[in-house]
């Protein structure tokens, strides 16, 4: 039975940062993968029109290069999601579940450093709130390099503790490739948010699990039927 999925995610490059090989995974097995990518990405950096349409045609090619069914892109200002009352962004939600009807969501984690990383969070679990013949039976959150890891860790409430993992050994090569798209994004290593950093991360989740590489989630909620 094909999965019907959805990725709600903050910026353009979060998509693949956080959760590309598992993406190219379920693409492999025939699920439906749907994106909402709900910011520009640029707004804090650059107001020039022509670099904001430059990062939304790269999601657009991400998007395709990953196999992606649909590609929901807003336009929210890019580290500015607090400036917008949480139920607008609560609606793009809403609507991209009814749109899409996801059994599996995937997101941000909680506890981000980046505030458009929390709300999104925040906006996903609203839209999630449970109700009768819902359609949505799993939502897991993922690891985004250069945020996550840069939340203070004084607080364990606030920490990233994997309870999901998938194996992306095949998938990684190709991840890292269409991650190049994004080139203005990534850094020289040792930032983690470098094709190094980036590797070497799938490569310690692997080792928490016995395999080369994977992705590592928190599951936020799961439904048995």
């Amino acid at each position: 039975m094909k999965n019907n999925i959805l990725i709600a995610v903050a910026h353009p490059d979060d998509e693949i940062l956080g959760i590309g090989g598992t993406i190219l995974k379920h693409v492999s097995y025939g699920d439906i993968v749907n994106i909402l990518i709900l910011g520009d990405g640029e707004t804090s950096r650059s107001s020039d029109i022509a670099d904001i349409n430059k990062r939304e045609q790269q999601a657009k090619e991400v998007s395709r290069l990953l196999g992606v069914s649909n590609l929901i892109l807003e336009k929210l200002p890019d580290n500015q999601f607090d400036s917008i009352p949480l139920l607008k962004i609560v609606k793009i939600i809403e609507n991209a579940i009814d749109k899409f009807n996801p059994d599996i969501i995937y997101t941000h984690h909680a506890h981000d450093l980046n505030i458009d990383h929390r709300l999104t969070f925040q906006a996903v679990l609203t839209a999630c709130r449970p109700q009768p013949n819902f359609s949505v039976k799993k939502i897991s959150a993922f690891e985004t390099p250069s945020s996550t890891e840069y939340q203070t860790k004084s607080y364990e409430a606030y920490a990233f503790c994997p309870t999901e993992y998938n194996n992306i050994t095949n998938f990684l090569p190709k991840k890292l490739d269409i991650l190049k798209i994004y080139k203005d994004e990534l850094r020289e290593y040792p930032h983690p948010r470098s094709l190094e950093g980036i590797k070497i991360l799938a490569q310690y989740r692997g080792l928490e699990i016995g395999c080369p590489f994977a992705e590592a989630f928190q599951i936020i909620r799961i439904i048995n039927d």
